[in-house]
């Protein structure tokens, strides 16, 4: 996944008490807030976890139909949690590794471009792409429902992603 597509949709969220739904940063992916206590969000970071073996299953097929693997990790921050997607990941010693692909805003945790171990107890989502087609995914499907009808077709058109 490059940081290119990442920039393209709309996938870094933070769970916490905020006043906005979103924050823009220039040239950096918008960051959309998520109440800790929402149902279908939460529902959405279990089947990720629950289905999260498929995940390693296809990246380790090495099926030249599936790329832009990315895993979503959860970093602490004082007052929520940032999630925060992972890509350029690869195996080494039976542990999963990865580097930042977000500008974290709130967490001190991680920097964009930190190496950093995967924490499968920290992953609230993953996904990856099967000929242009996405598997997994389940939070981004979930901001995808709350958008408008224009900025679900915007996101469509820019995203390259196919969702079923």
């Amino acid at each position: 996944m490059t940081r290119t597509f990442i920039l393209s949709i709309l996938l870094l969220f933070v769970y916490g008490c905020n006043k906005s739904k979103s924050i823009k940063r220039e040239n950096e992916p918008l960051i959309l807030n998520v109440e800790s206590a929402d149902i279908t969000m939460n529902k959405a970071i279990e089947e990720a976890n629950q289905t999260l073996p498929e995940f390693y299953k296809a990246l380790e097929s090495q099926n030249k139909d599936y790329y832009g693997f990315g895993l979503k990790m959860i970093f602490k921050a004082p007052d929520r949690n940032e999630h925060i997607w992972i890509n350029g990941l690869f195996k080494k010693n039976n542990e999963y590794f990865g580097v930042v692909d977000n500008l974290p805003e709130f967490t001190n945790e991680v920097k964009q471009g930190d190496t950093i171990k995967v924490d499968s107890n920290r992953i609230s989502d993953w996904m990856y792409l099967d000929n242009g087609k996405l598997r997994g995914g389940f939070t981004i499907r979930i901001l995808r429902e709350q958008m408008t009808v224009e900025e679900r077709q915007e996101f469509d058109k820019t995203s390259g992603m196919i969702i079923k």
